[in-house]
């Protein structure tokens, strides 16, 4: 671990209740000044929102480039995290971005439709710009 750096940063170690987390192993990371936490009992729906998390990432993004490095994986994850909380709307909250990254009503704007693109037009955000 001190050559990776790994958990370098952090305070806390969140894992389930897997077989390979042994007493062993959290040794290793309490030396460290890092606190495991283990997931509750049968919590199902823990895992559940990561998981869809990830494979929203993977097919939408990741799996579309080839990437040359770190420097290149961490651009293209901050751009998707941008266009995933910022501009990408959710048909579970009746189609509303909910997080947008400007203050203006697309609802009452008479403009022209305008489109934001990101990652080489990898990810495109569709907006009607102010009158």
């Amino acid at each position: 671990m001190d050559k990776s750096g790994f958990l370098e940063s952090c305070r806390y170690l969140i894992h389930d209740r897997d077989t390979k987390c042994t007493d062993s192993f959290r040794a290793i990371i309490i030396s460290r000044d890092v606190e495991p936490l283990e997931l509750p009992v049968r919590s199902p729906n823990l895992s559940a929102f990561a998981e869809c998390w990830v494979k929203s990432v993977k097919d939408e993004c990741l799996s579309k480039l080839i990437l040359f490095g770190e420097y290149s994986l961490r651009r293209a994850l901050q751009e998707y995290l941008t266009h995933y909380y910022g501009e990408r709307n959710y048909q579970g909250k009746d189609n509303l971005v909910l997080f947008p990254t400007t203050t203006t009503d697309t609802h009452t704007a008479h403009g022209s439709v305008a489109c934001r693109e990101r990652l080489g037009a990898l990810l495109r955000y569709y907006y009607q710009e102010a009158a």
